[in-house]
């Protein structure tokens, strides 16, 4: 997909920058040799390839799901200046 200097600027226009003419000529470029990586990528054929979540195969070390602190949730709300149905009540703040 080739781009026209005047598409740089429809972009810069769209995503509200302003681009002086230089630097269009500049943007044109990189733009277009991004487009043209992205063209010869989805050229490469990846039938039968497995997508991955990662590029290295790694494996994430879990713990087990187990509670390990106290449930102090009666004493935290003990000392909260307003509390209803165990919800913090909070003054509102937009209207």
């Amino acid at each position: 997909m080739s781009l026209t200097l005047d598409d740089v600027k429809r972009i810069a226009h769209l995503a509200r920058i302003e681009v002086g003419e230089s630097e269009a000529q500049g943007y044109l470029t990189q733009l277009s040799s991004i487009l043209g990586l992205v063209e010869e990528m989805q050229a490469v054929n990846t039938d039968g390839i497995e997508p991955m979540a990662h590029a290295q195969d790694v494996v994430l070390r879990l713990r087990e799901d187990v509670v390990s602190e106290a449930n102090r949730r009666e004493a935290y709300q003990a000392v909260a200046p307003q509390v209803e149905a165990g919800l913090y009540l909070v003054p509102k703040v937009i209207e």
